[in-house]
């Protein structure tokens, strides 16, 4: 049975790419995926990952934060991946939310609202 495609994403170049899942391989192993364009390393975004326009600097930002945080774009059982912030106000108020709570970054980017 042919495994599933998944994305990994070259943030310096702004593009994605679809490529094979294999369960038995890990991903921080001695075979890192390698953008074909600039020869860095891809991030493992997730399957139900959509990448913006290329031209869309802000929301090129706001994927930059939330892969660095490590929230990633997994389906779950009930359809996509959950709420991702979309701009960068939203980041902001998210991260600062995290730095008075104390709660960790990358739960405090993924709430749908903030307290």
């Amino acid at each position: 049975m042919p495994s599933g495609k998944t994305s990994y994403v070259c943030l310096p170049c702004r593009a994605s790419y679809k490529q094979p899942y294999l369960s038995y391989e890990p991903h921080d192993g001695d075979r890192r995926r390698v953008c074909p364009r600039c020869a860095e390393p891809l991030i493992h975004a997730g399957s139900a990952f959509a990448a913006p326009p290329r031209r869309d600097t802000e929301a090129w930002r706001v994927l930059s934060v939330l892969l660095h945080a490590g929230v990633r774009f997994h389906k779950s059982c009930c359809g996509g991946p959950g709420y991702r912030p979309r701009t960068l106000r939203e980041v902001r108020e998210r991260m600062t939310y995290a730095r008075r709570s104390g709660e960790p970054f990358a739960r405090a980017l993924v709430r749908y609202e903030v307290p």
